[in-house]
């Protein structure tokens, strides 16, 4: 008897009805599930934990200098680690040099605020004293220095010149004069021999050295007469 082969029911199926039965092929696009757990896999990567900033900047500067002309195929060898730490002494130089600046600068200023004439904060009063203390020990130099300060510092306690930082002898005269202009001339000469004092041109004798101090006793017991505004 011949026996015929029989076909599978799956093979002689149509494409229709084989889709039917067969098992459906996985979605293209995970579910918002299955998305959720991908990321998580994906987050706990060693490369998204890595904190080892400086080895990184190590690679991004060694990738700069990859990158370089003619640096290709270039064994560097230390070169990126010398070279980051050439560039993080420059800049750490820079900051501290910025810093000592902005640190003075405050400094000038705030000591500035009552120095007149190298006086700082001393007082008109105390000024004095040292000048005259100088005087009867034969210390012209620092008697004139001391009582041209006192001057111009019992000026200033007076309302009759301005504290400015910075003002030269020969500006306190010059603005002294237009106040008190029956000493106008006696100032100039004070802040003519406190300048070569101060900056060692000519020492100043006794006799000069007194002679400020009684100017500037004068000054405190003379009224003002005009405006001591800068010219």
């Amino acid at each position: 008897m011949l026996l015929l082969p029989v076909a599978s029911p799956l093979l002689a199926a149509s494409p229709l009805t084989r889709a039917l039965i067969s098992p459906p092929a996985p979605p293209l696009t995970p579910s918002p599930d299955e998305a959720r757990g991908l990321l998580r896999e994906e987050l706990t990567d060693p490369a998204y934990t890595d904190t080892d900033w400086w080895g990184r900047f190590l690679d991004w500067l060694g990738g700069l200098l990859d990158g370089a002309p003619g640096a290709s195929g270039l064994d560097l060898g230390p070169l990126p680690t010398v070279l980051t730490l050439l560039v993080l002494a420059v800049l750490g130089v820079g900051v501290g040099l910025l810093a000592s600046r902005l640190r003075h600068g405050a400094r000038a200023r705030r000591d500035g605020a009552g120095d007149l004439l190298g006086a700082g904060t001393l007082s008109a009063a105390t000024l004095r004293s040292r000048a005259r203390a100088a005087l009867e020990a034969g210390d012209a130099t620092t008697a004139l220095l001391d009582g041209y300060r006192a001057l111009a510092v019992r000026q200033v306690e007076r309302g009759h010149l301005e504290d400015a930082p910075g003002t030269t002898a020969g500006g306190v005269a010059r603005r002294l004069g237009r106040v008190h202009p029956e000493h106008a001339g006696d100032l100039l000469a004070a802040a003519a021999a406190f300048d070569a004092a101060l900056y060692g041109h000519r020492a100043p004798d006794l006799t000069t050295a007194s002679a400020v101090l009684d100017l500037e006793h004068d000054l405190d017991h003379a009224p003002a007469r005009s405006s001591g505004s800068d010219a």
